[in-house]
């Protein structure tokens, strides 16, 4: 089959996509595939007939996840069209030639639903859930008012536009985190009235719009869920801090355990809320949903990821192989839920 495996972008999260693509990138190279790696907004300039038969390692000028976010003018400035479309040079005619896209884009225009209305529009195949879904899981706020009314337990909170009134009826300490930010890009613990005032001013940096919802002191989860079905349970312990930008994607730095040590009944409780989550978010084909457990065992959803991260150190990956499935059976899978 050819592929294309699309990453980067100009969101914060550019850098985890790159990593996210290599590891993608070569496991369906292992599995047979004709596929080609290319950034999404740089495109490829040069002439792209036939490229699915150019003998080239397009994943080899792909670099590390840096433990800051990516210096997006830079990247802009690299941009010599016009820059009028997100769509680098060629990249739309070269995902025409493909028989499947496979997203591993991250943040802002990967995970917002506009690249899965486009591509719906072309009649191009891609991997992941369809637009309105991603549209949804985008969105924080409107992911957690869908959680309220089907039942998916989840913290209480608000949303705070720019400019509006804080009506200040979440306790601290509290989290306040962008809307629609992605790897805990724009996420801040508040314990006192001034960290509260200086997170919200740095999460608007991100955002015109932020969640204010309380916070869970406890154990970290995630579970992913594909074609409907839950995978085992893994357990995120950040050595410092919590689960942020750092600690998701530089090694050494969380303890991941998969499956999670947990009795039976809580690890079925996190599966089911986790299901049920993808079902009410009317996703498709993968998910991954993140849980906060408190000291009296009760379980809260976080968020969804429509698109999670595919790097070495990424959790989906881990879940599958406590499967007994390996990274390049895992893509193969995510290939074939696309055609569902």
């Amino acid at each position: 089959m050819n592929i294309v495996v699309l990453a980067g972008g100009i969101s914060t999260e550019r850098d985890v996509s790159f990593s996210s693509g290599t590891q993608v990138y070569y496991a369906l190279k292992r599995k047979g595939h004709q596929v080609i790696l290319i950034d999404v907004y740089l495109g490829y300039p040069e002439d792209c007939q036939n490229i699915f038969s150019l003998e080239k390692d397009w994943g080899a000028e792909i670099g590390s996840i840096s433990e800051q976010n990516p210096d997006l003018e830079a990247v802009k400035a690299m941009r010599k069209d016009d820059k009028k479309s997100f769509f680098g040079p060629n990249v739309l005619d070269i995902c025409n030639q493909a028989d499947l896209v496979f997203l591993a884009l991250h943040g802002e225009n990967g995970e917002n639903g506009k690249i899965q209305a486009t591509f719906d529009l072309l009649g191009i195949p891609y991997t992941g859930t369809d637009y309105v879904s991603s549209a949804i899981c985008m969105d924080k706020g409107l992911t957690k008012e869908i959680f309220a009314l089907h039942a998916v337990s989840t913290p209480a909170g608000i949303c705070l536009k720019k400019g509006q009134e804080d009506p200040e009826t979440v306790p601290l300490p509290c989290v306040v985190k962008a809307c629609k930010g992605g790897s805990s890009v724009g996420v801040y613990i508040a314990n006192t009235k001034e960290e509260y005032e200086k997170a919200k001013q740095e999460a608007f940096t991100f955002d015109n719009e932020i969640v204010i919802e309380q916070y869970i002191k406890g154990r970290e989860f995630s579970v992913g869920v594909i074609d409907g079905k839950a995978l085992p349970v893994i357990e995120i312990a950040p050595i410092q801090g919590f689960y942020d930008y750092k600690n998701k994607y530089q090694a050494g730095s969380t303890i991941d355990t998969c499956p999670a040590d947990l009795p039976e009944a809580i690890t079925k409780e996190l599966q089911s809320q986790a299901e049920l989550a993808f079902s009410v978010l009317r996703l498709r084909s993968y998910a991954r949903m993140d849980f906060m457990m408190d000291g009296n065992n009760k379980v809260y959803c976080l968020e969804a990821n429509t698109l999670p991260g595919m790097t070495p150190a990424s959790v989906l990956p881990q879940e599958a192989a406590a499967t007994g499935m390996s990274v390049e059976e895992l893509c193969e899978t995510l290939v074939q839920t696309a055609f569902h």
